[in-house]
C-alpha cells in the first residue's frame, strides 16, 4: 500500500479512544469497568420490563440479580483465565493478574453458567419459575453484551484480522500483537458483535411477542443467536487463545452450545406450548408434626 493509499485508509478508519482509564483524584474509573456495569444496568431494566407483563413483581428482578451478577463474574473470569492461561500462568506471566477484572477478560459461558446458578437461587429463593426469568432476561443480556463490548474498544483488544475496510479500527502500536506491528487497522469484531447483539436482542422481544413464547424457549434462542454471532466473529480474531484441530476453543465451545439449546428448544417445545399462565410456583405444603 502506498503512502497515499495508506493515509486514505486511516482517514477513513474507526480511530480508537486515546485512553480508556480516568483519574478522579486518587480513584481509576475505567471505561471497561463503566460499560459492564452500564451493561448490568440495562439487562435489569429490559428484564424488569418484561418479567412485569409476565405477572411477575418488579422487586424480584431486583433481588434475583443481587445473586446473579457476583456469581456471573466470578464465572466470566474463571472461564477467561482458564481458557487463556498463558498471561497468568506461562512463561513470563503474573498469576496475580488473574484477580485484575479491570484489565478485561470475562468469558462469556462461564458468567452465563455461574450467573446462572446464582439467579436459579434467586428464584428458588422467592418460589418463581426460573425459566420464565431466563425468558425475560434473554433480551437484555444481548443488550449488556452489546455495550460490553465498548470496553474492548477503550482497551484496544480483541480486535480482529488485519484489514484496509472503510470501517477497520485503528490500534495503537502498544496494543499490536507480535507479529502484527507493521498494520495499523484492523477488523472491528467489537463492532461486529454489538450490532449484531443489538439486532438479535430486538429480533428476541419481536418473536417473544408475535409467538408467545415461555418455559425457556426464549432464553435457548438467545443462546442460539449469540453462538451463530460468536462464530464467525470469533473467526476473525488474531488475540491469544487455545486451539483445538485448528479452531479456537471459543468457536468450538458455541457449535457445541448452539447444538445444545437447539435440542433443548425442541424439547421444550414439546413439553410446553406457548407461555407459562403465571411466574409464581405452587406454595410448599407446611410440614406437619404429630403433636407430643
Amino acid at each position: 500500500m502506498t503512502a497515499a493509499a495508506l493515509h486514505g485508509a486511516l482517514v477513513a478508519s474507526i480511530p480508537s479512544p486515546s485512553q480508556g482509564v480516568w483519574h478522579l483524584g486518587f480513584v481509576p474509573i475505567r471505561a471497561y469497568a463503566f460499560a459492564i456495569l452500564a451493561g448490568i444496568v440495562v439487562a435489569i431494566l429490559v428484564c424488569r420490563s418484561r418479567w412485569v407483563a409476565r405477572g411477575g413483581k418488579a422487586d424480584d428482578v431486583l433481588e434475583i440479580a443481587l445473586w446473579a451478577v457476583p456469581f456471573g463474574i466470578v464465572g466470566g473470569r474463571l472461564y477467561h483465565v482458564i481458557t487463556t492461561p498463558e498471561p497468568y500462568w506461562g512463561k513470563g506471566g503474573n498469576p496475580v493478574k488473574a484477580l485484575y477484572i479491570w484489565d478485561g477478560g470475562l468469558g462469556i459461558w462461564g458468567a452465563i453458567a455461574l450467573g446462572g446458578v446464582g439467579a436459579w437461587i434467586g428464584c428458588r429463593r422467592l418460589n418463581v419459575s426460573f425459566p420464565a426469568f431466563a425468558d425475560a432476561l434473554a433480551p437484555g443480556l444481548l443488550f449488556a453484551q452489546a455495550i460490553g463490548r465498548l470496553g474492548n474498544y477503550f482497551n484496544q483488544e480483541l480486535f480482529g484480522r488485519p484489514t484496509d475496510l472503510p470501517w477497520a479500527l485503528e490500534i495503537d502500536p502498544a496494543h499490536r500483537p507480535l507479529g502484527y506491528e507493521q498494520y495499523a487497522t484492523f477488523q472491528p469484531t467489537f463492532l461486529y458483535e454489538l450490532v449484531w447483539n443489538v439486532a438479535g436482542g430486538l429480533f428476541l422481544i419481536w418473536l417473544d411477542r408475535r409467538f408467545k413464547l415461555g418455559h425457556g424457549r426464549v432464553f435457548w434462542l438467545y443462546v442460539m443467536i449469540y453462538t451463530t454471532g460468536r462464530v464467525w466473529i470469533e473467526a476473525l480474531r488474531i488475540d491469544d487463545a487455545e486451539h483445538i484441530l485448528g479452531l479456537r476453543l471459543n468457536i468450538w465451545t458455541s457449535i457445541l452450545v448452539w447444538v445444545g439449546a437447539l435440542v433443548a428448544f425442541i424439547v421444550v417445545g414439546r413439553r410446553h406450548q406457548g407461555r407459562e399462565k403465571t411466574v409464581e410456583l405452587a406454595a410448599k405444603e407446611p410440614e406437619h408434626t404429630d403433636a407430643a
